[in-house]
């Protein structure tokens, strides 16, 4: 399967825009590894006629993240499973050149090709697939005030690029079809519905062993639900399930979650870049620059 085609390529919204902003917020140019999920999913075409043609399975990529570091640094040995995410390929995002791969970027890649430890197993399928994906990310020769970058996807296949498209899956009922490549990464925890135990929860009459229990689950809910109970939660599994105000409920402290996690993320986006730009001043001074 070295030679499988990827029929589909997507990255999040989120992801790309995180990629593009650590790419301009650089000091120069940087390099990186793709990670994501990769799955192949047979089309289900339906059809009056009684003999239809064979219907191919397609391999769709699905970029979830990536590691970045400065292009005048070699890339680190990479790993095939970081977070339960494989490596897809690699990514370069340079300023003011060409959008096509050059002689290294094809070294690079076909390294990574021919490295049998780094092939992974998509989803549905049991043959094996290298990480071929090579995402070229630059800047136009001319500054602009709103088209800022032009990036574009390749497939490493039979020793040359072939150059594909970058399906963008952003968030409204247009991108709903695209939801299910997308798995959630929020782990609620195993909730026990049976109904010893759920008496036990209303009379206030645990042991020490379902108080541990309670407490841990309280602790996991927390992490993606802060300050939700989590006997409610298994109650809407069971019994309330159609109680839509404790479910509205749910959702607002999820929201509520993200958003701190989201303001935390800018926050120490804002302390790294400060800390690259004093880091950049105290380089041109030691090189007497400044």
């Amino acid at each position: 399967m070295e030679d499988f085609p990827i029929d589909k390529i997507q990255i999040s919204g989120a992801t790309l825009a995180s990629l593009l902003h650590r790419s301009s917020a650089a000091a120069g140019d940087i390099h990186g590894y793709l990670f994501g999920r990769a799955d192949v999913s047979t089309p289900n075409i339906l059809s009056d006629h009684s003999t239809t043609a064979a219907v191919s399975s397609l391999l769709t990529a699905t970029i979830t993240s990536f590691l970045a570091i400065p292009s005048h640094l070699p890339l680190p040995p990479p790993s095939s499973l970081i977070d339960s995410a494989v490596l897809l390929g690699w990514f370069s995002a340079r300023r003011k050149t060409p959008l096509r791969p050059s002689l290294k970027d094809s070294e690079t890649t076909s390294s990574l090709v021919s490295s049998p430890s780094l092939k992974f197993t998509p989803q549905n399928c049991n043959s094996e697939v290298p990480p071929s994906l090579l995402l070229l990310i630059t800047t136009p020769f001319q500054d602009q005030l709103i088209h800022t970058h032009e990036y574009k996807v390749f497939q490493y296949r039979g020793s040359r690029f072939e150059a594909k498209s970058l399906c963008i899956v952003n968030i409204g009922p247009s991108f709903r079809s695209q939801y299910d490549s997308f798995s959630p990464s929020v782990q609620f925890p195993l909730i026990d519905l049976g109904k010893n135990v759920v008496e036990e929860n209303e009379d206030s009459r645990q042991s020490l062993a379902s108080q541990k229990k309670h407490f841990n689950d309280q602790n996991q809910l927390n992490r993606c639900a802060e300050g939700f109970d989590v006997t409610n939660l298994g109650r809407l599994i069971s019994s309330e399930a159609a109680d839509t105000l404790k479910l509205e409920d749910l959702y607002d402290k999820m929201l509520a979650k993200i958003d701190a996690l989201s303001r935390l993320v800018e926050q120490t986006n804002a302390r790294v870049l400060e800390q690259e730009n004093r880091n950049l001043k105290q380089r041109y001074k030691v090189a007497g620059l400044e």
